[in-house]
């Protein structure tokens, strides 16, 4: 325990750790102590504290932080240390803390807010935010050998991966980057993220969705209605997953896959139908070794039928260049290894699909607010210290929305920036 102090500078009111205080009882963090013979180390509590204060002030670095709790001592006695920490300190905590503890602190927060009626999961988002690691290769201002060969790890964070991203002013690009991504799924009325997790940079978002979307049917048994994401998170299984699993509604843009042919037209027997209106002819089904898929060839009925051709006049009526250049005229694979009815079935073009794929923009919402705490430029290295910064940044966003919920501001679950000016609780 400490003694308070009694008096207060100008710059830290008195309503300012009130707030703080209020704040941080509002977090349940298990942990035991070990016994040990040397002088005991901070409490791991007090450093969660402090760290979400740091994103809730935008401090950059550890080493301002650890100097901001010097030159504000009622501070640090609101996080709960007995003495002043070094940077090294939480440094320490970043990279040796497992990141399932930060986790199950994050899981008891949805909980609250779940109880209180801020967030309903009928609707959910999936998207991912690319993390650039602090090293030298990132900077392109840098002479490097081989700035991005995958197989070329960066020294200054060996653990970062290559990956992409795309920018789209002045006109679409692809850029690489060594880092990592994370990967959440969240609320659309609400808003809130219900699940976050950091990867390497080169595991793509699809692999992640399946998995995240089983973890927060089983730990927060929402009743998730719709699934909205954009066309990285366009798969057979993913829709699947969505349709017979949860028992939702995909609302998954569509993905051609720089595909010939994205929108293929089938007749009544399944066969496709080209371009010249003609129900194509098959050749048999064969193991695509590159892809690992079954597909079943359809080609030319002109060029694979003598009798057809001498119906129609041996020729391609809409003079097609294919028909010429190749062997078997146009040609069109589908798949047969994979259930396509439910990807074949959503209504696209429909009124219905557009309104709830445009809630999927509250996903970059809510990065926007996430990477206000300089989630995207981590002073840290290496995966587990990037991935629990990531997830101390959805603790405190998901920390100031139930302390708004519990105290009557409502309207303001998403005021991550302006808790201390904004914030009324005497409506609690």
């Amino acid at each position: 325990m400490y003694q308070k102090n009694l008096l207060y500078t100008q710059n830290l009111s008195i309503d300012y750790v009130k707030k703080l205080e209020y704040l941080f009882s509002l977090i349940e963090y298990s942990e035991t102590q070990k016994s040990v013979k040397r002088r005991p180390p901070h409490p791991r509590y007090p450093v969660l504290n402090a760290l979400i204060f740091r994103n809730m002030r935008t401090i950059r670095s550890l080493l301002d932080l650890s100097r901001e709790l010097k030159n504000y001592p009622q501070l640090a006695q609101v996080c709960g240390f007995k003495s002043f920490p070094s940077h090294q300190r939480f440094s320490a905590y970043l990279k040796n803390t497992p990141n399932e503890k930060l986790q199950s602190v994050r899981l008891n927060l949805l909980k609250q807010l779940i109880l209180s009626g801020q967030i309903t999961g009928c609707h959910i988002s999936a998207a991912a935010c690319p993390l650039k690691a602090n090293v030298k290769e990132n900077n392109l201002k840098t002479n490097v050998k081989e700035r991005f060969n995958k197989h070329k790890f960066p020294k200054g964070d060996s653990q970062a991966r290559l990956g992409t991203y795309n920018i789209f002013f002045p006109k679409k690009k692809v850029r690489f980057f060594w880092g990592y991504r994370n990967h959440i799924l969240n609320d659309c009325i609400s808003e809130l993220p219900v699940a976050e997790v950091t990867k390497p940079a080169n595991v793509h978002e699809s692999k992640m969705l399946i998995p995240q979307l089983k973890n927060i049917k089983k730990e927060l048994n929402l009743s998730i209605k719709a699934v909205m994401a954009d066309a990285a998170f366009d798969s057979y299984h993913i829709v699947n997953f969505i349709l017979k699993e949860l028992k939702a509604k995909p609302v998954i843009a569509r993905n051609p896959r720089k595909s010939k042919n994205p929108d293929v037209a089938l007749s009544s027997t399944g066969n496709p139908i080209c371009a010249a209106g003609f129900q194509m002819k098959s050749m048999g089904k064969f193991y695509d070794k590159k892809q690992n898929r079954r597909r079943h060839k359809f080609v030319c009925p002109i060029k694979a039928s003598k009798k057809f051709a001498r119906k129609v006049g041996g020729l391609c009526p809409w003079n097609h260049p294919k028909f010429y250049s190749n062997r078997y005229g146009c040609t069109t694979n589908l798949r047969i290894d994979v259930d396509t009815s439910g990807r074949d079935n959503i209504d696209y073009g429909s009124e219905t699909f557009k309104k709830l794929y445009d809630q999927r923009t509250s996903s970059e919402r809510i990065f926007s607010r996430l990477l206000s705490f300089m989630m995207q430029t981590p002073s840290i290295k290496g995966l587990n210290a990037t991935a629990n910064s990531c997830t101390i940044a959805h603790i405190t966003v998901l920390l100031i929305a139930l302390a708004a919920a519990k105290t009557g501001n409502e309207d303001k679950i998403r005021y991550i920036k302006s808790f201390f000016s904004n914030f009324d609780f005497s409506k609690s």
